[in-house]
């Protein structure tokens, strides 16, 4: 992290060990800091929300180091500003990120205001990512520890608060966090970390969903119309997936597994075909919705790279912008499992250029090889 004058910074504690460990690094450089703990969604009666606990971890986390914690609930913009796109998106067949719009609209929005008015000059959150500065700009980089990089979650925050974002994980690799958290004896240190959508918790995924969306059964059918079976419901099923489809073998067919290729929702029919690669899943090109840049212009030229789940391997592209602010992405190889509500982040090297919403998927049959399209 560079060196910052010690000034008033409020931590986005979330009862973690990350958060605890930000939050006593930047105490050991001096800076005034105070924490400020989120609560995004209602307590419901099934036992998977943790926030009271978190809550609890939080405020021993704080008194601990010795800083105020305050606490603020968010639900309310939450519900608003990213559980209903989330329902919509659903709704339309689409395969949503959720994480994404919590950074933007909660986390690095309603949080941060929340912190302003508190009297931050600095809000700091225990993401693994950087901030970097290039020629007077700011920019978003890729965390040191490549296995932990949360920039994909974090590439549709507004640029113009990178000057006032501290990340103090970002050049530490996860387990020497651990270490430190155990050296200092914070209360969390060992404490498991959160996995999945936060509002879902640990509850099955299909159990939730049954609670806020209606479905109904339909025909599975092969890529070449044949009859297969009934789905519960095209909610519960998301392109690629081959685990849940129940769909038997057939005499004098292949025993290769089946995997959904398509969600028909006209006629609320699932598609689904056989083998990882088949064809149905592979595509050369994407486009996008309007961009959001964290650059202070459009940046298309360069080696570029892209990821459209987090933790992907990085693959090469090559973009072009059109007149509304989208993009038509194209591969240097096939990828597989690309569904429109997905994010499509782009990346220069290790900085973070920014990223869009996919809207629809080309082909590999609709686009020429990569090098006639750069020739």
């Amino acid at each position: 992290m560079t060196a910052l004058q010690p000034a008033s910074v409020i931590v986005a504690m979330s009862g973690g060990v990350d958060s605890a460990v930000a939050a006593s690094l930047l105490l050991d450089q001096g800076h005034a800091v105070q924490g400020l703990f989120m609560s995004n969604w209602e307590e419901d009666e099934s036992g998977y929300c943790s926030s009271a606990e978190d809550y609890q971890d939080a405020r021993r986390v704080a008194d601990q180091l010795g800083i105020a914690l305050h606490r603020s609930n968010f639900a309310r913009e939450y519900r608003e500003r990213v559980f209903a796109s989330f329902l919509d998106e659903y709704r339309a067949g689409r395969t949503p990120n959720p994480d994404v719009l919590c950074n933007r609209e909660i986390k690095f929005g309603a949080c941060f205001a929340y912190a302003k008015r508190l009297g931050a000059e600095l809000f700091a959150t225990g993401h693994y990512a950087r901030i970097g500065v290039r020629d007077g700009e700011y920019e978003l980089l890729r965390a040191i520890d490549a296995s932990k990089d949360q920039t994909y979650f974090l590439h549709a925050i507004d640029s113009r608060l990178l000057p006032q974002i501290v990340l103090p994980l970002g050049a530490l690799l996860k387990a020497d966090v651990r270490a430190t958290a155990r050296a200092r004896s914070l209360p969390v240190h060992d404490k498991k970390d959160s996995t999945g959508i936060c509002f879902i918790g640990e509850r099955p995924f299909a159990d939730f969903l049954s609670q806020h969306l209606t479905a109904a059964r339909g025909a599975i059918v092969s890529v070449e119309g044949a009859e297969l079976g009934t789905h519960v419901g095209l909610i519960y099923y998301t392109f690629g997936q081959r685990q849940g489809i129940r769909v038997g073998g057939r005499k004098g067919a292949s025993d290769a597994p089946w995997y959904v290729v398509d969600k028909d929702l006209e006629r609320n029919v699932l598609v689904v075909a056989q083998g990882q690669n088949h064809a149905r899943l592979m595509s050369a090109a994407l486009e996008t919705a309007p961009m959001r840049w964290l650059t202070a212009k459009p940046v298309l030229d360069g080696d570029l790279t892209a990821q459209i789940r987090h933790r992907q391997h990085p693959f090469v592209v090559c973009c072009k912008l059109r007149e509304d602010g989208s993009l038509r992405v194209e591969f240097q190889e096939p990828q597989r499992a690309v569904a429109p509500g997905q994010f499509l982040v782009l990346y220069q090297s290790d900085r973070c250029l920014g990223g869009a919403v996919i809207e629809r998927t080309v082909a590999c049959a609709e686009s020429a090889p990569l090098a006639d399209r750069l020739a």
